[in-house]
C-alpha cells in the first residue's frame, strides 16, 4: 500500500526512519540558545512537532492518536490508525496529510490519494471528495494542554476500539478524543515588522534614515532644523516617510532625492 501511496503522494515525503537533518553551526551564541530549548518530544516523534494553534495547520500535517501512532489512510477511502513506530522516527507517508485553511478557526485535509478528509451522515471519517464543501471543515480545539478535533457534525474524531476505523461520532471529547496534531515544517521565529530604521522615538528615526541616505563627503552627519512635532504629526497622519524625505531633500544631501 505504501507504493500505491507514494505514486500519488506530491511533493517531498518524510519517510520512516528519516531523522531530522541538524543545523550547522554558525554561532556559539545561538547553539547555546537553541541547545537550552531542545523540543525533545519533537526529537521523539522523528522532527514533528506538535501544532497548538491554527495557523500552523498547513502543510504536511499528522495526526497521532496514541503514542507513536498515527491516523493512516486507506486505498478505498477510509482511514485507519496505524501500527506504533519507533522512538525517533515519523509518520510513514500513507499517515501524512496536507493541510489547508478553511475559513475562521477551520482548516480542511487532503490525503495522498488527493482527496479531502470529510464525515458521513453516520461519523465515519472518509476521504472521497475532490473539494472542500462544509463537510470537509475541521476544527481544532485546544484546552488544557490537550487537543481534539471537531468535525463538521459538532462531532469530536476518535479511533473505533472495535475496528481501528476513525471515526467522529462523540459529542464530548474523552481520552479517546484526545490526539496531538504534528507538523514537520520549519518553526520560524517571529521577527518584527518594523524597519530597523524606525525602532526607538522619532528623532532617533530620522538620524537613521539620515545615516542611510546621505551622502557623507565631510562626514557630517545633517539634519533638518525643524522638531519632532511635525513628525508626530506626520505619523498620526500616515505620512511619516514622506515627511522624512522632504525634510531630508531640503538639506540637499540625500542620494534619492532632487
Amino acid at each position: 500500500m505504501s507504493d500505491e501511496y507514494a505514486a500519488v503522494k506530491r511533493g517531498k515525503l518524510v519517510l520512516k526512519g528519516d531523522k531530522p537533518k541538524a543545523k550547522k553551526r554558525k554561532h556559539k551564541k545561538k547553539d547555546k540558545e537553541s541547545d537550552s530549548k531542545v523540543d525533545e518530544d519533537c526529537i521523539k516523534h522523528g522532527g514533528w512537532w506538535k501544532v497548538e494553534k491554527i495557523e500552523d495547520l498547513s502543510g504536511s500535517i499528522a495526526i497521532e492518536f496514541g503514542t507513536n501512532s498515527y491516523v493512516s489512510a486507506l486505498d478505498n477511502g477510509l482511514f485507519t490508525i496505524g501500527a506504533p513506530h519507533d522512538e525517533g522516527d515519523g509518520p510513514s507517508p500513507e499517515e501524512i496529510f496536507t493541510g489547508f485553511p478553511a475559513g475562521e478557526n477551520k482548516f480542511a485535509l487532503k490525503s495522498g490519494y488527493g482527496k479531502y478528509l470529510g464525515v458521513s451522515k453516520d461519523g465515519v471519517v472518509i476521504g472521497r471528495s475532490d473539494a472542500v464543501g462544509p463537510m470537509e471543515q475541521w476544527e481544532p480545539v485546544w484546552q488544557d494542554g490537550k487537543t481534539a478535533i471537531l468535525s463538521s457534525l459538532n462531532k469530536f474524531v476518535s479511533i473505533n476500539t472495535e475496528d481501528d476505523s476513525v471515526v467522529a461520532q462523540n459529542t464530548a471529547a474523552g481520552e479517546q478524543e484526545f490526539c496531538c496534531i504534528r507538523s514537520n515544517k520549519s518553526r520560524e521565529v517571529n521577527k518584527s515588522t518594523v524597519p530597523e530604521e524606525e525602532e526607538g522615538d522619532l528623532a532617533e528615526v530620522e538620524v537613521n534614515y539620515v545615516k542611510k541616505f546621505q551622502k557623507f563627503q565631510d562626514k557630517k552627519l545633517r539634519l533638518n532644523d525643524g522638531g519632532v512635532g511635525d513628525l508626530k504629526k506626520a505619523k498620526v497622519e500616515g505620512n511619516l516617510h514622506e515627511t522624512l524625505l522632504d525634510r531630508r531633500s531640503k538639506m540637499k544631501a540625500d542620494r534619492y532625492c532632487k
